[in-house]
């Protein structure tokens, strides 16, 4: 399933987020995007997500423009074949590390599948911790935890933003670790929104989005 971007531009009001972005990223590839600070990398991965409006050009996953869905038909799009790694985890607090995992089977009406669900958690590291409340958790762990739920529902596509920006670099370096791995298990792309030279340097592709454009 390839993601298709073509001159892609943004603004808030007369200001230019980005412009002319045009991008390819196919099936199982894993994509690297670096820029300078405000230069709308994490608003880029959100339009890649349908979770960002655009103002100029396309998004298209598979042929599915996904600019022309509702706000039903995106979001369902996005609960069959997007994964979003978030760099503040966004887990919920109140479920515990199973149920948050298991977040993604339920949006899409499926059953729990316990299995599956510890099957991911044991591939992430954290065998026999579904149980566990998300702040028993380190800042690796929560992120693993990110990741887990990101990909248990097999997702075509993964999103990521910043994914190890708040790890130390030991961390950070088990982090990507484990999500290239994983993605490359499920066969799954790999859009990497990042700072770090390190995890940008492990892509199979790296790109540099500015104000005019996006460039190798």
């Amino acid at each position: 399933m390839t993601l298709h971007l073509s001159n892609l531009g943004k603004h808030y009001g007369d200001a230019p987020v980005f412009e002319q972005v045009s991008l390819q990223v196919a099936p199982g590839e894993f994509v690297a995007i670096v820029g300078e600070s405000g230069v709308g990398k994490s608003t880029l991965l959100n339009c890649m997500a349908g979770l960002d409006s655009w103002d100029e050009g396309s998004v298209t996953h598979d042929g599915t423009d996904i600019g022309a869905l509702d706000g039903e038909a995106r979001a369902l799009w996005r609960r069959q074949h997007v994964g979003f790694v978030f760099q503040a985890f966004h887990v919920l607090p109140h479920l515990d590390v199973a149920q948050n995992v298991s977040l993604p089977l339920m949006l899409l009406g499926r059953p729990r599948e316990d299995a599956r669900v510890a099957h991911m958690l044991e591939a992430v590291g954290l065998p026999g911790m579904g149980a566990r409340l998300p702040q028993t958790l380190s800042g690796g762990q929560l992120q693993r935890v990110a990741i887990a739920r990101a990909l248990v529902h097999r997702p075509a596509l993964l999103l990521a933003d910043e994914p190890t920006g708040n790890l130390d670099p030991s961390t950070a370096a088990k982090v990507m670790d484990l999500l290239i791995g994983q993605t490359r298990e499920h066969g799954a792309s790999l859009v990497l929104v990042t700072h770090s030279e390190s995890a940008a340097a492990r892509a199979d592709r790296l790109l540099h989005l500015t104000a005019s454009g996006i460039r190798a």
